[in-house]
């Protein structure tokens, strides 16, 4: 039977780590603590912090230093390699501060997806893309800190530890699927587009739609390496805006990597290149003040770009995409890019686009199995789906 493995440092969370083993225990559901703190904790651990720094690859000794900076660094390491040899590992569950969320968040993110994850953290109520990356990780915010039992932790800490007993006793149902899967990028202002393509594609493919955010293209790329997707169509490309104009939803200086890597067949487009994205209006910076901005809510600002972002945005496109020796098609929608670029539309601009369309010709270089096209479509007209979707169905099938 598999098991959760309960994480932390026993040295300074043995009470806690100790309670939610209990409480899951009582559930039924079988459990191995892991100490991950190298100043003790070891009496109640099933698994000793020696036996993890031990998976180290560079050997224990990387593990017990005296810098505790580097310590936690060096526990993530060995943890991470730790977690992928167990196999009766069914679950995993950590609590921690900033360092023993540091040390845990890394080798939850190594677990395939679908793997119960939950992480209790005091990190959990800020920016915590940096804990959950591309995976499923669940986080709990503990509200009072992972020190002590009281009336607040006891709480919390019960509440996840029934969390993941509950993902562990009742699985998700086991569908088989023999459809290869393939990805799509959407935004709200690519919607339509990329919901017509799913319809479209749907009886073929399984289609699994990612939120352009920033961690929707990583988790993409994450499962494009892996190998688990066949195809892409990258219709929503607008992560790229806010790598290279300085806005908040990146998905890092690797997007369009793993194309290069796997060699899947991909249809690309510039899905809401005409934007950067940032939250409130306060979060701005001041630089950008004399911008041309659209309030999509209380919580996300975008700003519209400009012809010489658009045409650095192209370039670095068509750099990555030469790297690619699988078939390409990238869809060049000369009616706009995006729900807010069209004719009456706050972001209309069509010198804007055309340096941006201008940009990926210059820098593509053409092949046989590289091909830039011209559609005399909106990116939101059936039409540029229809022929987005015949495009990847003739190079999926080649």
């Amino acid at each position: 039977m598999s098991k959760v493995y309960v994480i932390g440092t026993c040295d300074t969370k043995a009470p806690e780590l100790c309670f939610v083993r209990d409480l899951i225990r009582a559930t039924g559901v079988e459990t191995v603590l892991v100490n991950v703190g190298t100043k003790g904790g070891e009496e109640v651990a099933d698994v000793p912090a020696s036996e993890v720094a031990m998976c180290h690859p560079d050997g224990p000794a990387s593990v017990f230093v005296n810098d505790r900076g580097q310590a936690v660094v060096e526990m993530s390491r060995a943890l991470r390699a730790f977690v992928l040899e167990q196999e009766g590992l069914g679950g995993i569950i950590g609590l921690g501060g900033s360092g023993g969320s540091g040390i845990i968040a890394p080798a939850m993110q190594a677990l395939p997806v679908g793997v119960p994850k939950v992480l209790v953290s005091t990190l959990a109520s800020g920016d915590v893309s940096a804990y959950v990356g591309p995976s499923d990780v669940n986080m709990f915010h503990p509200v009072t800190d992972v020190s002590g039992l009281n009336r607040v932790s006891r709480k919390v800490l019960g509440n996840a530890a029934h969390a993941i007993s509950g993902m562990m006793t009742w699985r998700p149902p086991v569908v088989v699927d023999t459809r290869p899967a393939i990805a799509l990028s959407m935004f709200g202002v690519t919607t339509p587009a990329v919901q017509a393509m799913t319809d479209s594609l749907q009886q073929e493919f399984d289609c699994l739609v990612f939120h352009a955010t920033g961690s929707g293209g990583r988790s993409m790329e994450q499962l494009i390496k892996q190998g688990d997707i066949s195809g892409v169509l990258d219709i929503t490309t607008t992560e790229i805006c806010d790598l290279l104009v300085g806005g908040v939803l990146s998905a890092g200086e690797d997007r369009l990597d793993s194309i290069a890597q796997t060699g899947v067949p991909y249809v690309g487009s510039c899905g809401a290149l005409d934007m950067v994205n940032f939250w409130g209006p306060d979060s701005v910076p001041d630089r950008f003040s004399d911008r041309l901005f659209y309030h999509h809510n209380a919580q996300v600002t975008l700003m519209r770009t400009t012809a010489a972002e658009a045409t650095q945005i192209g370039d670095w496109i068509g750099q990555k995409l030469n790297a690619c020796d699988g078939p390409v098609r990238f869809l060049l929608p000369q009616g706009g890019v995006s729900a807010l670029d069209a004719e009456g539309s706050p972001f209309w601009n069509p010198k804007v686009d055309a340096a941006l369309f201008q940009a990926l010709e210059d820098t593509i270089e053409q092949t046989e199995n590289r091909q830039l096209i011209k559609l005399n479509h909106h990116i939101n007209d059936p039409e540029f789906a229809a022929s987005a979707a015949a495009h990847f169905r003739a190079i999926a099938k080649a």
